[in-house]
């Protein structure tokens, strides 16, 4: 698998996921002056984390910080004063207990509390201009993004870097990184919001949402740690059994981890959705996201399809305005092993509504869990998918996103490339009066044509979903995407798509090159039921799966070892890498040793499965 994807059960942001500088977004800036900001009043606390602190805190010390820092440009309104920036800003600094808040902890070790400050400074770059370049609100996204730059010192710095870009003294925009310690994108936009309220001289009403340490002591309250529990469960069920990669393929290994957004904006998808909506008796983002999971199953050719579904976690009113990070994915994982369409949508609702009710976990058990089950399974879980529905938010928390004429039946549009740790990535910004998605597609894995192609393939589906049911076998001729093309030696073992050959390859490089031939034992293809029990599949018939047997000479190696160091590698061994379930150690190779039958006559030293327990 490609190095730059991550298993990071952190959600993407519930706004337009931020783009890096480009060479022609570079503009000389003038001298930055500093001002520093007093403020005092607020009230002084400390507690336990929130799990979407703690989840993103693993983040930020690990991940490079231009990936995992947030970046956001407010306008500000012509003729303001500067005074009115500062006091606005520190308004909201009191009113948000986040934003003064810091994460004390040691080197080498990672924050358990978070501690409110009751007053405190903050400090603003002011770049003053004769005059802005030709596309201002582009030169203030370069000046906001190039500040994401370097890690935040999580102890002790103010989680806002804020750089006011003025003309001629005057105000025009605020450009401001900030800490993913203590905001989302949603976040973000509510700060934007009240900003320009301030601006505009209303009276702020008293926040509604609870503060981070409010919503700490919900979770480790006894309903919430239970609640994370079965969060645990639920994701160790999908993680134990499901597809450890969706784009399981021999393209698959080429992704540099960078990838061009594509917007689709279209009128005919919009009214496609809602008929199919309207016919099928559903919600518009049910049928939208079955259409979602239909296509990146077909697409994969995978029997269900795994995705992330961040937003989950901003609709409940205790948090859908609340300053702080609710970076926690819902984890989807959805079958798509039925006849047709209508029936998709119809598993979809229940299997929406599990991955919402468990998208609230402690991340470092939940970590933990990853990294016992896949050691166990001997793979790598790759959050490959991810389609974030923003589009009931309210259209103030989406800022610029969704600012756009909106009468293009259906419309393709390129944008600038970033930084993509997933394969695919969605955002649906509106459904109505157009459907507005905007996605970002692994190169490796879908040519320029490829992605436009997917996109419109998602309109076609719900054109035709709005017609009538829809065969799940018929997906190609509807949607013109084609499934992947594997080679004849990838088969399904385990729920994944394997190539035995690149299990060689990889075990091969984890035992420092010792020869090694790989067997698939049992069945091809897992077996189908047809209402037989598991008893009575699996009395005569090995589970299906991969031998590997290893040439050791005089190298000492166990089948534990052996499967270690495989294991250890496998993140970034390449596509369709999955561990043997059993292990056998010889002495020399046999004298043809692409015959499996010559390797099963040597004699063995040792065998076994490698694991803790028997698979």
């Amino acid at each position: 698998m490609n190095s730059a994807r991550s298993a990071n059960p952190a959600a993407d942001e519930d706004a337009v996921p931020p783009n890096p500088p480009r060479d022609e977004d570079t503009v000389p800036s003038p001298l930055p002056r500093t001002l520093t900001v007093s403020y005092a009043g607020g009230e002084a606390r400390r507690g336990p984390l929130t799990m979407g602190q703690a989840n993103m805190i693993r983040c930020i010390l690990r991940d490079d910080p231009t990936h995992i820092n947030i970046h956001d440009v407010w306008p500000v309104p012509e003729g303001t004063a500067p005074e009115a920036v500062i006091d606005a800003l520190r308004t909201l600094t009191l009113r948000y207990e986040g934003l003064r808040t810091t994460f004390p902890h040691t080197p080498g070790t990672a924050p358990v509390e978070q501690v409110v400050a009751a007053e405190g400074t903050f400090t603003m770059t002011v770049l003053d201009h004769d005059e802005l370049p030709g596309e201002p609100a582009r030169y203030a996204e370069s000046v906001a993004r190039a500040a994401r730059a370097g890690r935040f010192a999580l102890e002790r710095e103010f989680p806002l870097r804020i750089s006011l870009l003025t003309v001629g003294g005057l105000p025009a925009y605020a450009a401001l990184a900030c800490s993913h310690a203590v905001a989302d994108g949603s976040a973000m936009a509510v700060l934007r919001e009240e900003f320009l309220d301030l601006l505009a001289g209303k009276e702020l009403p008293e926040p509604a949402a609870s503060s981070p340490i409010d919503l700490a002591a919900e979770e480790n309250s006894p309903a919430g740690l239970r609640k994370s529990a079965a969060s645990l469960r639920y994701w160790e069920r999908i993680i134990g059994s499901g597809p450890q990669e969706m784009f399981a393929e021999p393209r698959g290994a080429g992704a540099d981890g960078r990838a061009r957004q594509l917007t689709l904006r279209s009128r005919r998808g919009a009214r496609a959705l809602a008929e199919a909506s309207r016919r099928t008796g559903n919600p518009e983002a049910t049928v939208l996201l079955a259409a979602w999971c239909a296509l990146v199953a077909h697409r994969t050719g995978q029997d269900a399809c795994v995705t992330a579904v961040p937003t989950s976690n901003r609709f409940h009113p205790r948090i859908a305005r609340s300053v702080t990070t609710a970076a926690q994915d819902a984890l989807l994982c959805l079958d798509v092993r039925v006849p047709s369409f209508d029936a998709l949508v119809a598993r979809t609702w229940g299997a929406v509504l599990n991955a919402y009710r468990h998208s609230q976990f402690d991340s470092v058990r939940l970590w933990e869990m990853i990294g016992r089950v896949t050691a166990e399974r001997g793979s790598h879980f790759g959050r490959d998918v991810v389609f974030n529905d923003v589009s009931a938010l309210p259209a103030a928390l989406l800022g610029t996103a969704t600012e756009a004429r909106d009468d293009a039946e259906l419309e393709l549009s390129w944008g600038p490339a970033q930084a993509l740790p997933t394969r695919l990535l969605a955002f649906t910004y509106q459904t109505a009066p157009q459907l507005h998605i905007s996605l970002w597609a692994d190169p490796a894995l879908f040519t320029p044509e490829e992605a436009e192609g997917f996109l419109s393939g998602l309109v076609l589906l719900l054109e035709a979903a709005a017609a009538g049911d829809v065969p799940m076998d018929a997906l190609t001729g509807v949607t013109g995407v084609r499934t992947a093309e594997r080679g004849p030696d990838w088969l399904r073992l385990d729920g994944c798509w394997v190539s035995p050959a690149a299990v060689r390859d990889a075990l091969g490089r984890a035992v420092g090159g010792l020869p090694v031939h790989v067997e698939v034992t049992g069945v091809a293809e897992e077996p189908e039921r047809d209402g037989a029990t598991e008893a009575e599949d699996t009395a005569d018939t090995p589970p299906p799966g991969l031998t590997a047997y290893i040439a050791c000479g005089d190298t000492p190696l166990t089948p534990a070892e052996a499967h270690r160091a495989l294991t250890a590698l496998i993140p970034t061994a390449g596509s369709g890498v999955l561990a043997p379930r059993r292990y056998v150690l010889v002495t020399d190779p046999p004298a043809d040793p692409d015959r499996s039958d010559a390797w099963r006559r040597l004699k063995t030293i040792e065998e076994g499965t490698g694991r803790s327990r028997q698979v």
